[in-house]
């Protein structure tokens, strides 16, 4: 049986857990999530993710969810040669560190500024600004002290998955990122050599450019956490 993903197509984590799966030669199934209608909120959804987020993997009849543990769990038990996720402690730990820095600081401070307030109702400010801009900055300085190609070393690990799919968020909404030179060489690094990769980010990165000019109306769901009524 195929490993089966619940997914949204223009979800920066479920696009991350997407490309790893392609990487790896996972033979899988998209479960497509209704997003727009709420189907992540639903009881029988919660059922196998008490979260009621996307994505979740059910690699036969083993749930998980939580797209950084996804990524570690697929490098683990599918990878082949480890280059993905590295056995060894330490270059271990700087994948780890990354997957860490895009979860806590950088995909939190963008999905902040970008992502939400086009989904949900909020506003981008000068202080949602500042703290995307943290978050670039800090990239920009890793980057530009390790002196290697990809975000964890000179090869391409699960540490690049989300922080591609998180910096395509800016992209989808024409933000500069020029001004942090290392950032957009690694990015567009990235781009040109796993052209195979991005053709999975590029159409979920056209639907945020796309809900960016014309964000869809949640009002009529009922969201936990977040304000859907943007009158």
């Amino acid at each position: 049986m195929p490993v089966r993903l619940y997914s949204v197509s223009d979800s920066p984590p479920t696009l991350a857990v997407r490309m790893a799966l392609e990487a790896l030669g996972v033979d899988h199934q998209l479960v497509d999530v209704d997003f727009a209608n709420g189907e992540h909120l639903t009881e029988e959804y919660g059922k196998k993710n008490p979260q009621k987020e996307v994505p979740m993997l059910d690699d036969n009849g083993f749930l998980l969810s939580e797209s950084i543990a996804i990524l570690q769990y697929l490098a683990d038990k599918y990878s082949t040669d480890g280059s993905l996720y590295p056995k060894d402690p330490q270059k271990r730990a700087v994948v780890n560190h990354r997957l860490a820095f895009n979860l806590t600081t950088y995909y939190r401070y963008i999905g902040e500024h970008v992502m939400a307030p086009i989904f949900y109702a909020y506003k981008r400010t000068p202080e949602s600004l500042k703290k995307m801009n943290i978050g670039l900055n800090v990239f920009n300085i890793i980057l530009e002290r390790q002196g290697t190609k990809y975000a964890a070393g000179d090869t391409l690990t699960i540490a690049d998955f989300p922080l591609v799919t998180a910096t395509a968020c800016l992209e989808a909404i024409h933000f500069n990122i020029s001004q942090y030179p290392m950032v957009a060489k690694w990015y567009e690094n990235f781009k040109a050599e796993n052209p195979r990769l991005w053709n999975i980010v590029a159409p979920g990165m056209e639907e945020v450019r796309a809900f960016e000019s014309n964000p869809p109306d949640l009002s009529h769901i009922s969201h936990p956490i977040h304000p859907t009524s943007k009158n």
